[in-house]
């Protein structure tokens, strides 16, 4: 066989020359390069394959001579899935390209990944059991003449692994053997013919063996899109309707996606979408014995779990052992609200971190298997409390960032100790702002679990229990006249009868009372509690605002209208000098001055202040809190007085549909409004 008409292009084309030596080796050749001849590829193609973004990416950056990428994730977001189509592609549209892969988890697989290489490209001294499999690889890959090649180097997520010791000392105190020995980044050549494409948990690891971050690609959980086609080409039967929750409790991670569809197939029909969402979310062992299932996947590598749970705690065990701060950072973020945790309160310059669902899970079994979920539950609990503050109005801002981290904090009762007196603080702050907010069914649970646990701990008498119970009564619970009695003589037994907290205690019993129609004894109370605020804090106060806002409540009650509007008027000018005119008590004080001069038919000033209050609910508390909704009400109900039914309709239509769902059918406001827009239905027809 002779080549010599080929001798020329033989020397200038790399490719032409390596199938050349490899027909002068009697090598096997079919004649073609499509069956894989030019490469080793330990994984079938996926035909289920789900085309992403980040494999656009990863062919732009691997044009460049020498070219380095790296696909950068969670364990089970697809890494080595699109390294995989990758390979393929690679493989398709230059079929003489040798194609490579090496697992990098530790120093034996890449080696065993080098010793490969040898094998499939029988380069000099492959068959020498001697030889030093990495140099040789190495020499090979930076001689141009053996052609072009790709190399996909997977799972380089310890730095140990790939990097040397920062120091001597290091080195000669490595207990793990693969610390001390020579590199193994110093065996992945930088030549122009060939190009590297890494997957790494760690961006530390993949920024070294890359050298720049602009090679870097995040590869992120799938989008509702890309997880449905995934579902639907897994599970043939996966409509859009059926298949919306279970991806959203899986976060759209391709391999629990995967994990579920193999799991409902292979129990199908028995078991169902719809049957595995119940069972995942009917308990956290359910949750844990499904997400834990090892399906089997001849896609990945044989010595990685098919489980999402293990694959993501190999994951958290990687930062554990490289970034101890950042480990613990996640071990706190772990009780944190399910999808953000805002850490401007904890000096971070308010910078917002989101941890999936399935990583918080994954994160709380570990912890479990390591003693360690109580220590850092407690840790939580305690951030929390330091940072949360109570649910007065000038706090609301915080608040409201941390109102769905308090609720994280509800299921994170403690054992015992000083920490169950923090969890019942940061409820009883978190009930204070629900209750302010509207979420009265919410504030009541609250308050309810803060209760129980000051008692327990505390004692019945102790100021907090008080104090939480004070604020159960608040939220109108069915006992809250008698627990009000409780609390004020309580107070008025271990704080005296002009403490503040015995003054609040007056206060809220006479709002009990009021509610009951009891007028002469609320006067009474009020009276009692205003003199006292005056006393201890001051005219100007705004307890004492309170208390005298409450007082010319009750005395427009008792039709005792101009001394009512006298003592509204009053309140109403002390608010907007001290708190503010957007202040929610400054908007009280103006709706219930509206309220006691529409009472005396001074209609057009009540109309004025009633329109002048809405605004300022809307714009405070926003269009659907209840104190908006009753605002809509008072004035739907003052144009029906006036006979203005065409503009009255419509807001008590609105007054009405909010009032039901906020409030419920049956409280007294939502029977008022619907009873009296009934009556202005009878009277006018549009």
């Amino acid at each position: 066989m002779s080549f010599a008409t080929d001798e020329y292009q033989s020397k200038n084309d790399p490719d032409l020359h390596n199938i050349l030596l490899r027909v002068i080796s009697n090598l096997p050749s079919s004649g073609t390069f499509d069956d894989g001849e030019f490469s080793w590829l330990p994984f079938r193609r996926d035909i289920d394959f789900i085309s992403r973004n980040s494999l656009d990416r990863v062919r732009q950056i691997c044009t460049r001579p020498a070219a380095r990428a790296a696909l950068v994730g969670l364990g089970g977001v697809g890494k080595s899935q699109i390294a995989i189509e990758y390979a393929y592609l690679v493989q398709d549209e230059s079929p003489t390209t040798w194609v490579f892969w090496v697992h990098a988890d530790t120093r034996a697989t890449f080696e065993e990944g080098y010793r490969k290489i040898v094998q499939v490209t029988k380069m000099d001294g492959w068959d020498n059991p001697k030889a030093d499999v990495l140099q040789l690889v190495q020499s090979w890959l930076c001689d141009e003449s053996n052609g072009r090649w790709v190399m996909i180097v997977d799972n380089a997520d310890d730095s140990n692994v790939l990097f040397p010791p920062f120091d001597e000392a290091e080195v000669a105190g490595a207990s793990n053997p693969d610390q001390a020995a020579e590199p193994l980044s110093d065996f992945l050549p930088q030549s122009p013919n060939g190009s590297i494409l890494i997957t790494s948990r760690s961006r530390d690891v993949a920024r070294r063996l890359t050298g720049r971050g602009d090679r870097l690609v995040e590869v992120k959980p799938m989008d509702s899109r890309e997880a449905l086609a995934l579902l639907q080409k897994k599970l043939s039967n996966a409509n859009e309707h059926n298949a919306t929750e279970l991806l959203k409790a899986l976060d759209y991670m391709p391999l629990a996606i995967t994990q579920a569809a193999a799991h409902i197939e292979q129990r199908a029909p028995r078991m169902t979408i719809s049957r595995y969402i119940d069972e995942i979310h009917r308990n956290d062992h359910d949750r844990a014995r499904l997400l834990a299932r090892d399906v089997g996947d001849n896609r990945r590598d044989g010595r990685a779990s098919n489980s999402i749970i293990a694959t993501l705690q190999v994951s958290f065990e990687h930062i554990r052992r490289g970034m101890p701060t950042a480990a613990r950072l996640l071990s706190l973020m772990r009780h944190s609200h399910a999808d953000k945790l805002f850490l401007n309160w904890m000096s971070l310059d308010g910078r917002e971190f989101e941890m999936h669902r399935l990583v918080q899970f994954s994160i709380k079994k570990w912890l479990e298997v390591y003693n360690e979920l109580e220590e850092w539950k407690e840790a939580y609990i305690t951030l929390m409390d330091d940072n949360d503050p109570v649910g007065r109005y000038k706090n609301w801002a915080v608040c409201q960032a941390l109102f769905p981290h308090a609720r994280a904090v509800v299921a994170c009762q403690p054992a015992g100790g000083r920490a169950v007196e923090a969890w019942a603080s940061v409820l009883f702050k978190a009930a204070w702002y629900a209750y302010e907010m509207g979420k009265y069914k919410e504030a009541e649970e609250m308050s309810q679990g803060a209760l129980e646990a000051r008692e327990a701990a505390l004692g019945a008498e102790h100021p907090d229990t008080l104090a939480s119970m004070n604020n159960l009564a608040t939220g109108k619970c069915k006992e809250a006249e008698n627990m009000d009695r409780k609390v004020l003589e309580a107070r008025e037994k271990t704080l005296g009868r002009e403490h503040p907290s015995t003054l609040m205690s007056m206060n809220n019993l006479a709002l009990v009372l009021q509610e009951q129609g009891k007028y002469e004894q609320t006067e009474g109370m009020n009276g009692q509690a205003l003199e006292g605020w005056e006393k201890v804090l001051g005219k100007e106060h705004p307890d004492t605002l309170m208390s005298m806002n409450n007082l010319a409540t009750v005395l427009k009650e008792q039709g005792k209208y101009q001394e009512a509007e006298k003592m509204n008027r009053q309140a109403l000018e002390m608010r907007k000098k001290v708190l503010g005119e957007e202040h929610p008590d400054t908007l009280r004080s103006l709706n219930n001055l509206a309220l006691v001069l529409q009472e005396q038919g001074k209609y057009k000033q009540a109309e004025e202040m009633n329109r002048q209050v809405l605004e300022g609910w809307e714009k405070v508390l926003g269009k659907e809190h209840p104190d908006t909704l009753r605002s809509v009400y008072n004035l739907a109900y003052l144009l029906h007085q006036l006979q203005q039914y065409k503009d009255a309709s419509p807001l008590y239509q609105r007054a009405c549909a909010g009032l039901q769902e906020k409030l419920g059918l049956d409280h007294p406001i939502t029977q008022g409004c619907m009873s009296n827009y009934s009556l202005l239905q009878r009277q006018w027809t549009p």
